[in-house]
């Protein structure tokens, strides 16, 4: 991945070029913002495109992918812009490129690399031993924690110290693939904190305690069922191991835990208290970059983000990231693959705020009953698909407006439809490696360290396996 660095600034040049030259031929007015009632599916390719590439590639062309990915994911965002502008002018394809990178890309990226610099900074020290039952613990406990400090939070701290606590063991890929089910995922769901797409909702008025009360019994039958599903994979491979060999095997046998870093801890606090700042202080005040304005309490969240990362990575002992084998590796994977996810994605989303007058409107006639009550089941089961490998942040807020986007509404007589969009976003973000960021991040950390984890098929094989049968019992006891 480091041989692809001037790839990683190939869609921010793209950017910036298209932003000068739209700078130099349109008007200073805005321009306003693409009509998805008038695309076409075929806009929709590129981000196939991406898909495909990200599904099929790391199997059919390993090398190929690894070396350039970045340049791959240019190349579909460059399939998007350079059509795009030339039917519909500069001025449009500027304003589009900068909306999303400015006020969807940017903020995603920088939360999680600050949670991704500052959570890189507790090392967990000591090691136990990877039984089926210790494990279930640590999932546990990573469950728990991805709604205190984000997904991404616990993630980046917990998946070293499990790959530490199995490192012994041939059957782990599957730990891994439970790890980011529960703790990359469906473990965020409690709070606004946990996963951005609950964030986005508290931005829109949605009460902060609110997803608590409405996700709380859901969240907690996923989390139970999964648990103890692992628990029973997990002793059935445990007991295939060859135990008499494993002792010798141990790279890291157990000891003691204690925690190193702790200077971390609260600048982990002031990270969570900077997103919650933006969403609590409304100044009033904007900046406007080319007919896209960005609220003074965002770009103070964005900046404080990057200090807290700066005083997290200078003040953190070096020894401390070195023994966490700590690497932005990971990070600079993410920020790539959904740099382009976000440039392509712009035409799809559009087509699905185009509502009944877009391509779509087939499919969203089918979201409520013939009285215009929301169905439920169709919205948990149509929000999550498209999460699934569309922006679960996005998606999330398309569906808020479908159901009527007044969050009044939504958490009062309509609070069942809401759960159950919540739910779907959240949830189903672990259906595949690309359905929220932390999942691929967490793929990149343990391939690094050995584990030979599933394809992006494998992986969906895993997921369909596993999860659909905990969505059917969340459809028939709470999303009806």
């Amino acid at each position: 991945m480091s041989r692809d660095v001037p790839a990683a600034r190939a869609v921010a040049r793209l950017a910036l070029l298209v932003l000068l030259l739209g700078a130099g031929s349109a008007a200073a007015a805005s321009p306003g913002s693409v009509n998805g009632a008038s695309l076409s599916p075929l806009w929709a390719i590129p981000f196939a495109g991406i898909l495909l590439s990200i599904a099929l590639m790391p199997v059919t062309a390993p090398g190929f992918w690894h070396h350039h990915f970045g340049k791959t994911t240019a190349f579909w965002a460059l399939a998007f812009i350079v059509p795009f502008a030339a039917v519909y002018g500069l001025s449009l394809a500027t304003h589009e490129v900068l909306r999303t990178l400015l006020t969807e890309y940017l903020p995603f990226i920088i939360l999680l690399f600050a949670l991704f610099t500052v959570s890189g900074g507790i090392y967990v020290r000591g090691n136990v031993h990877g039984s089926a039952a210790h494990n279930t613990q640590l999932l546990a406990l990573g469950t728990v924690l991805a709604s205190v400090m984000g997904t991404t939070g616990a993630a980046m701290l917990l998946i070293r110290p499990l790959l530490r606590a199995n490192d012994h063991r041939r059957h782990r890929a599957h730990v891994v693939v439970f790890f980011i089910f529960l703790v990359a995922n469906i473990g965020g769901a409690l709070t606004p904190l946990g996963d951005p797409p609950l964030f986005l909702g508290f931005l829109k008025g949605v009460d902060f305690f609110w997803v608590t009360h409405a996700l709380l019994w859901p969240t907690l039958t996923a989390s139970a069922l999964l648990l103890l599903l692992f628990y029973l994979i997990d002793r059935h491979y445990w007991r295939r191991e060859d135990e008499t060999a494993l002792p010798g095997q141990d790279p890291t046998p157990d000891r003691r835990i204690e925690v190193q870093g702790w200077i971390n801890v609260p600048l982990l606090a002031a990270t969570v208290g900077m997103v919650l700042l933006s969403g609590l202080w409304r100044s009033g005040l904007s900046i406007e970059v080319y007919g896209t304005a960005l609220a003074l309490q965002d770009v103070v969240r964005d900046v404080g983000l990057l200090a807290i990362a700066l005083l997290s990575w200078r003040l953190t002992p070096r020894q401390v990231r070195r023994a966490n084998q700590f690497s932005f590796a990971p990070m600079a994977e993410v920020a790539k693959l959904f740099a382009g996810i976000f440039l392509t994605i712009i035409p799809a989303v559009a087509m699905l705020r185009a509502g009944n007058e877009g391509v779509m409107a087939p499919l969203l006639t089918l979201m409520n009953g013939p009285d215009g009550t929301p169905r439920d089941a169709v919205y948990f089961l149509v929000t999550g698909a498209l999460s699934s490998f569309l922006d679960n942040a996005p998606t999330y807020l398309v569906f808020f407006n479908l159901a009527g986007g007044d969050p009044t509404l939504l958490t009062g007589r309509l609070a069942s439809t809401l759960a159950a969009i919540s739910a779907g976003a959240v949830f189903m973000g672990a259906n595949t490696y690309i359905g929220n960021a932390p999942n691929f991040m967490v793929k990149s950390i343990a391939e690094s360290r050995g584990v030979r984890m599933p394809s992006f098929f494998g992986y969906l094989g895993w997921s369909t396996l596993v999860l659909t049968p905990i969505y059917l019992v969340l459809l028939t006891v709470f999303f009806r």
